[in-house]
């Protein structure tokens, strides 16, 4: 079962793969192990496998060779140009707009041969405002160059001035991406879901097992917290003891359902809100990734939505 992203023709999977991990030592080690090519061949691989066609990217993620690296473990497995939507980010810091429509160029070459059918301004922080940036996006839309525009880490007025933006040029926003999971939803509470809603955007989420904390396994021994790369390791110590009442009761409902944690919190995600959530765990291993596209195999019932739901904090992150 797939998605309309946003008010576009484009349809993915409620699980797609977030390639951040495949960005090598110059940004990714600061938060993820390394992943090779051969292991960036097999998570690719296995989420082909488990239905995902949704692979999102972007030029920070060292500065395009995470993009290669997917175009790359895509062509080995054999999947053609228009068989699955590959999104990707422009880099916003110190840029003007005008960088949108010079900079594409180099996007579809690290891509190739697979198009861009989601491009996204990457966070709020461009030298341009909201409303040049989409003229930019909106012109690669009519020059065929991209499919669909969308935005990450914008925050509600500035969505609806993107929204705004683009619906002069007869163009929709398709999505927002966010940070959202059980153990962060400030979206809930700051408008930004309600403003999603309202404009019939599509909320991306990415971190959507809060650095792997809701998988339980660094509850179970926290000694693997010491092995983590140094940035996600502070994040990671910093969440564990706050959410223990959260992760068991993950462990309680996934026993009943014989899957894991992960795969129950994923499941809340993409179903607690509709169908207007999609979600893009990542995966530094071939069985995480098929773990992950796993969690569109089945529903929650409402009762263990709204279970975790009571529990799970929506003020913002832990």
């Amino acid at each position: 079962m797939k998605r309309r992203l946003g008010k576009t023709e484009i349809q993915v999977s409620r699980i797609g793969l977030g390639c951040w991990q495949f960005s090598g030592a110059v940004i990714g080690s600061f938060y993820w192990d390394s992943v090779s090519e051969a292991m960036a061949d097999e998570i690719v691989r296995e989420s082909l496998e488990g239905g995902v066609n949704f692979f999102d990217t972007a030029e920070m993620y060292s500065f395009g060779r995470s993009e290669k690296i997917l175009s790359a473990a895509l062509t080995k497995a054999g999947i053609a140009d228009g068989k699955v939507v590959v999104a990707t980010k422009w880099l916003p810091y110190l840029r003007t707009a005008n960088s949108i429509r010079k900079t594409i160029a180099n996007r579809q070459a690290t891509l190739a041969p697979f198009g861009i059918d989601l491009y996204q301004v990457h966070n709020p922080r461009s030298i341009s405002s909201v409303e040049k940036q989409m003229s930019a996006m909106a012109d690669l839309v009519e020059q065929k160059k991209i499919r669909a525009i969308g935005v990450s880490n914008f925050s509600p007025e500035l969505m609806r001035r993107a929204h705004r933006a683009l619906a002069k040029r007869g163009i929709p926003l398709a999505s927002n991406q966010v940070r959202y999971s059980l153990l962060d939803r400030h979206i809930e509470t700051d408008g930004t879901l309600d403003a999603a809603k309202e404009l019939g955007v599509t909320i991306i989420a990415y971190s959507p097992l809060a650095q792997g904390v809701l998988t339980g396994r660094f509850h179970r021994d926290p000694d693997l917290i010491n092995k983590l790369p140094f940035m996600r390791r502070r994040i990671v110590r910093r969440m564990v003891e706050k959410s223990r009442p959260q992760v068991e009761m993950l462990g309680e409902i996934s026993t009943f359902y014989g899957v894991s944690s992960a795969q129950i919190a994923l499941n809340w995600l993409i179903n607690y809100n509709g169908d207007m959530v999609v979600a893009i765990p990542g995966a530094t291993r071939a069985e995480q990734a098929a773990q992950n596209a796993c969690a569109m195999s089945f529903t929650l019932s409402q009762s263990d939505m709204k279970r975790l739901d009571s529990l799970c904090n929506k003020s913002g992150a832990l």
